[in-house]
């Protein structure tokens, strides 16, 4: 069963992993050796999460990387099944009954 409203990455980095250590986002930005904006981005649900920032996460916190780009996956999905209505296509007959 999916989540109806996953949470971007950022927003688990932040509040399960960035905030109980007790760290700035300028010092986990430090221990992960990327920019302050470049986390702060992300954090913020502004940026995607890359495979590298994903790497660098893992090494640093401990939290397995394929974790975090399935938990990005669930939030794509789930932002765009809000926009679900306003996708318009029309489908071509071969496909009609397949995949349904």
């Amino acid at each position: 069963m999916r989540m109806k409203n996953p949470p971007h990455p950022g927003d688990f980095i932040r509040t399960e992993i960035i905030k109980p250590a007790g760290l700035s986002v300028t010092a986990a930005a430090l221990s992960l050796g990327v920019s302050r904006p470049a986390l702060a981005s992300l954090l913020n649900s502004e940026a995607a999460l890359s495979g590298e920032m994903a790497l660098h996460i893992e090494k640093a916190f401990g939290v397995k990387m394929d974790a975090l780009p399935r938990m990005r996956a669930s939030y794509d999905i789930a932002q765009t099944r809000k926009r679900e209505k306003q996708i318009h296509v029309r489908r071509l007959r071969q496909f009609a009954n397949a995949h349904a």
